[in-house]
């Protein structure tokens, strides 16, 4: 299959979800010069894309038929099997040489059957999930893990380069997704290190922006105590990635890894921590509320910093 070149002036992109990252990623292609058709289940999410000149329409099918590339980031794995592989799903809009890229972390086994049931409508696919959360996803620095055919990822470098600072080719379709795995359980782990600690120093009298001046910039630095810390810190627990969709995440992992005969006893106990944050009605909350469950085993109420 012939890979086209990709051209701001010349290419037409198509984008599925428009959410917390997805909205912001659209606006970085849209303000280097590619046009764009959008989709999202609720339209009005859409609306700062319209306004910045997309296209809105009402259906993946329809998005692929007015775009040469299309990227989708979605929720769950069976959003990502309904607008790619769905009866109104973006291969039933494919033309030959069109190019999927799926940004959603979904499992890598359907990375693989997107781009095997592509390849049979001679439509490329790439598999190109993202690390950065939010704020990564505004300043267009996000972390972008791929996999697919080179020849195809290497095309889509004006692409990659409008959304993301660090750009990684990982090999063929599904090694994205394998990395994002790896992405999530170095989060997983690290976030109950960052909220306990944060609880430790709470509960000791510490003034904590005074406690992140010294730990921030050691070896325990994080970008998760960096960015979240101090969101932690003032009380604020919006969204820059949803609990519910973490935890989708840690079950993939735990279920990729009991595929490739490992024990994962640390991921395991995140998976726990987070399922009991959701249970208390935080699923919608960022994925730093854990501090919230944790303070709760503790009888702790987490104080109103703001």
């Amino acid at each position: 299959m012939a890979v086209p070149s990709i051209h701001p002036e010349s290419t037409k992109i198509g984008w599925i979800g428009t959410g917390v990252m997805g909205s912001s990623m659209c606006g970085h292609l849209i303000d280097c010069g590619f046009s764009a058709t959008v989709y999202n289940r609720s339209p009005e999410k859409a609306q700062p894309l319209v306004d910045k000149g997309a296209t809105l329409v009402d259906s993946p099918l329809e998005v692929a038929k007015n775009s040469d590339v299309i990227f989708t980031i979605v929720g769950f794995p069976h959003d990502v099997e309904e607008v790619i592989l769905g009866e109104q799903g973006v291969l039933k809009g494919c033309s030959e040489g069109n190019i999927i890229v799926d940004m959603t972390t979904s499992k890598p086994s359907l990375a693989e059957t997107i781009a095997a049931e592509a390849k049979k409508q001679g439509v490329h696919s790439v598999d190109a999930p993202v690390s950065g959360g939010d704020v990564g996803a505004k300043e267009a620095r996000l972390s972008i893990m791929i996999g697919g055919e080179k020849e195809v990822v290497d095309a889509l470098n004006p692409c990659w380069e409008a959304m993301g600072k660090t750009i990684v080719y990982q090999g063929p379709a599904g090694a994205g997704q394998h990395t994002k795995m790896v992405n999530q359980t170095l989060i997983a782990t690290m976030m109950i290190g960052v909220c306990e600690a944060l609880l430790y120093g709470y509960k000791a009298g510490l003034d904590l922006e005074t406690v992140m001046k010294s730990v921030s910039s050691g070896a325990a630095g994080s970008w998760s105590l960096s960015n979240l810390g101090p969101r932690i810190i003032q009380n604020n627990f919006d969204p820059g990635f949803f609990v519910e969709h973490f935890i989708k995440d840690m079950g993939i992992a735990l279920e990729e890894s009991k595929r490739l005969g490992l024990s994962m006893p640390g991921l395991a106990l995140a998976h726990q921590l987070y399922l009991a944050l959701q249970a208390q009605g935080h699923g919608r909350k960022g994925t730093h509320a854990l501090q919230l469950a944790l303070s709760s085993l503790s009888n702790i109420d987490w104080p109103n910093r703001s």
